[in-house]
Order: structure tokens, then sequence, then C-alpha cells
């Protein structure tokens, strides 16, 4: 049995708290490994040398900070696929799928390699009657991060890349479901060059965290994962004096107008409804369909496409469009919200509860599901699934398919699906949400952008990676600066009397 560590100084670790998780594999529900739970003396030790290794690195020049995360990409490129095969073993997900998040994390990374442009502060020249004024940001010092396990490549990346560009050192806090790729990932920044203890990782459950939040030196907080514990980090984290940025969950919708390319609008559900199993923040979990023959063409082209959808191990190679959910435990959530539906009075078109696949019937496996005719009553429209679970509402108008979407609770993503220019523009400028696609389900902000929802999908006011990114991870100081003037006589430096 493989056991993890920590990577801490530099170094892989082994845990000294006594206590452990299995890191199960999904496809067959095997523990494939145990990872170290650490204690909050573990946690300390890796602050403390973070705050020794930080001054030295926010006094190396941006640019040459930068060139470590050019490095960085290089490898990153390098290992992409024992990266993918990595995540794909722990997380389940399919190899592509796989690939992509940590493509998706690589980008953030080159974004930053601008950071001698995202540092640069302002310079007013002759402010007033020889005053110059100008502004610098600066780095926070020791931050850190608490990552889930839908995304354990791309979201530690979108953290640790900014805050290290920016001279900051990290300390990231990964999901313990799945936890081998990160440690991976520092072990790559230290070959790309970045010093000693810049980049730990201190894997860990509520202990770990309680120890980030309440720990003296630890400057900021990076947290996505479910609302009810993003609303804790969040207000645990300002209590204690830190900057704190939260993002929680989702409840995606996706309007489908009467005008929409049907095959267009089905497509792109079965990419964003089901793919990596739904367990994504941006997964659009909700059909809108406006007009009641609008649903029936949507629903008669979803049904077909959904019933051809295969679901297989990563090892099972290209031909799978998705693999199990993550634990058994979220596995008997998704089945449990399925009944609750059905009990609920919902229509289950496509019922894939009593999915099996042969050889792997101890894996964590999901049938798809398609529910037609859900309300905004029931639990499955209301509740976050996770999982591969559509529901269609029925909208009788445009304008009651936008309200479905405002009055939720959640607003991280969105989509509309239409021909029509004048309604699309409406949907954008009057949605309180905060990613919006136009004939794109899934819309996540590319790296130059920032990416975070609006409501109870987030909490802190400054988004993930983009130059909200930097302005997260530094601080701003501004100079106010005056040289007097004199005059040399005789030998001796008079200075001049100012106004």
């Amino acid at each position: 049995m493989q056991e993890l560590t920590h990577y801490i100084g530099g170094e892989h670790v082994k845990g000294t708290s006594g206590r452990f998780a299995d890191v199960m594999n999904p496809a067959t529900g095997e523990v494939q490994a145990k990872v170290p739970l650490a204690s909050a003396d573990e946690l300390d030790k890796a602050v403390q040398i973070a705050a020794e290794a930080q001054p030295a690195w926010a006094a190396t020049n941006p640019q040459r900070r930068a060139r470590v995360l050019m490095k960085f990409v290089d490898l990153l490129n390098r290992d992409m696929d024992k990266l993918a095969e990595a995540l794909s073993r722990e997380h389940g997900k399919t190899l592509p799928d796989a690939a992509g998040d940590v493509q998706r994390g690589l980008e953030v990374v080159e974004y930053c390699i601008g950071a001698p442009q995202m540092l640069k502060g302002e310079y007013t020249d002759n402010a007033g009657p020889g005053i110059d004024m100008y502004s610098m940001r600066q780095a926070l010092g020791v931050t850190a991060g608490i990552t889930p396990f839908n995304f354990p490549a791309m979201i530690p990346m979108w953290m640790f890349a900014p805050a290290i560009a920016c001279g900051n050192a990290f300390i990231l806090k990964p999901s313990e479901r799945d936890p081998s790729v990160p440690l991976m990932l520092a072990e790559l920044m230290e070959e790309a060059g970045l010093p000693k203890g810049i980049l730990q990782v201190v894997n860990g459950d509520k202990e770990a965290v309680d120890a980030i939040l309440y720990h003296d030196v630890i400057q900021s907080i990076g947290f996505v994962g479910s609302t009810p514990i993003a609303e804790y980090i969040y207000g645990t984290g300002c209590s204690q004096g830190k900057r704190v940025q939260c993002f929680g969950g989702a409840k995606n919708h996706m309007i489908v107008m009467p005008d929409a390319d049907m095959d267009q609008a089905a497509d792109a559900l079965i990419g964003a409804g089901y793919g990596a199993a739904g367990e994504r923040c941006m997964a659009i979990s909700v059909a809108v369909p406006v007009g009641d023959e609008t649903a029936d063409r949507l629903i008669e082209k979803l049904v077909p496409r959904i019933e051809k959808l295969k679901v297989g191990p990563y090892t099972a190679g290209a031909d799978v469009d998705y693999g199990p959910v993550v634990t058994a435990a979220a596995k008997e959530n998704i089945l449990r919200l399925v009944q609750t539906g059905v009990d609920q009075g919902a229509k289950l078109v496509v019922d894939g509860r009593d999915f099996s696949l042969q050889g792997y019937e101890d894996g964590y496996f999901v049938g798809a599901h398609l529910f037609d005719n859900v309300t905004k009553d029931m639990d499955i429209y209301k509740t976050e699934i996770f999982g591969p679970v559509l529901s269609t509402v029925r909208a009788k108008t445009y304008e009651e398919a936008l309200s479905l979407a405002m009055d939720h609770e959640y607003g991280n993503g969105t989509a509309i699906f239409t021909r029509d220019g004048d309604t699309a523009r409406d949907f954008a400028n009057r949605i309180n949400i905060g990613m919006v696609g136009i004939n794109v389900p899934i819309p996540v902000p590319l790296a130059y952008h920032t990416f975070g929802g609006w409501k109870k999908s987030v909490f802190g006011d400054l988004n993930q990676h983009g130059p909200d990114a930097f302005k997260f991870y530094t601080r701003t100081k501004t100079v106010t600066s005056r040289w007097p003037s004199g005059l040399k006589e005789g030998g001796e430096f008079h200075f001049k009397p100012m106004d």
C-alpha cells in the first residue's frame, strides 16, 4: 500500500499525526494509497519555512520570478500524459478530461508570466510643488489555498501561480481524495527553479483547514468547494484579519429559445451536463426550454444522445464519455436525490439508477439521468447534485426563464441558446450571474479574464485568475515624495524654503 507524503521545505515528508485518509480508485472501489492528515504542528512547520523563504523570493525581480513559471510551463507540457494518468487514477475522470484539467491550469501559469507588467505601479510627477507620488504592489507574505477534488491540477495552479508570481510563498492544502497531482506540481515547480519553501503541500482535513484559518502568519486564503464550507472559511478567515476569497456551489441554467439550433443545444447539454460525470461547478444541470414545443423538441434530441453515452474507467480509452464519481458517498447522494425527484413528481425520462458496469461492480459509476417537468420547489432543482443528472424546467416565456435563473440562490454560470441578437444582449445585460455564455454552454473565461460567480456562489470581492489575481495577492503602497532643493554657496548646501 502506497503511503503518500506532505511536501515541506522541498522534501517529501511523512506525516507524524498518526492520522490517514484512504485514497480510493473510484473505478474499482479499492483503496490504492493512504494520505497523511496533518496536525496543526505540521502545518506550523510549513508556515515557518515559508516565512523564512519568502522575503528573498519577494526581493527577486518579477522578471526572474516569471522565468521560473516559463520553465514550469515547459515541464507541464513534458509531463502532461504522466499528470493526466495520475489524475484520472485518483479522480476517475477520463484521460482527455484530465489533460484538460492540467491544460486550463497551465494557461493561467502562462498568463502569470506577464507578472512584470501586472505588478507595475502608477506614478504622478509634480503632484504638488516639488512633490512626486507613486504606488507599488507588494507581496502579502505567506498565503494559502484550500482546493477541491474535482480539479486537482487546475485550481491549485489558479491559486499558486499568481501568488508566487507576485512574490508570495504559498501553502497548498489539496483535497485528500486525490492528492498525488498537487504533490507532483510542487516537485515540478522546484525543478523549474523555485526556491525551497515557496510552494509547499500540506495534506489534511478540517484540522489542517482550521490551522490555516487561525495561523497569524498566513495573510490570505483561497478556497473552492461547497457553499456551507465557503461561508465558514470566509467568515472565520475574515474574522482573523485575513484576505479571503471563497467560491462555493452552483446551479447553472441554460435557456433554450424557440429559435435555437436544437441539435447544437442538445449537443451542448450533453457535454455540459454529463461531461466529467457532472462533477464541475460550471456544469449545466438545468435546461430551461421556452415553450412546450421547444421543450418537446429538445427532449426528443436529448434522449438518444444520452442513451448512447458510454460510461467506464479511464483505462478504457477515448471511447468513454465519462467515468465514475469520486466516492461511494457521492454516488449514494446522487441516487438519493434522483429518487427524491421521482417522489416529488418530476418525470424521469432517462433512468440511470440501475446502471452497472461489468467487471467494475464495486466502482462508483452512475448512469446518466434526464428529468422533465421539474419545478422550482423540488429538491433536485434547488440542490447542486454534482452528478450526471440534467433537470428540464419548462418555461412559458422568456421572462419566466430569465426569472428562474435570477431567483436561484446560486449565481455561478448560465447560458442562453438563441439566434436572436436582441434576446442574447438583453440576457447578458440583465442576468445577475457572474459568467454568461451565449451559444456557449460552459462559459469559463480564459486566463486573462477573471473567473467568479455572484450570489451564494462566491464570498469576497475579487475573482480568480486574470487581473483580479494580482490584486488579491498584493497590497498597494502609495508613496508621497518631496526632495528639498538647495543651492551650494560657499561650499555649504543650503535648503531653499518650500511653500
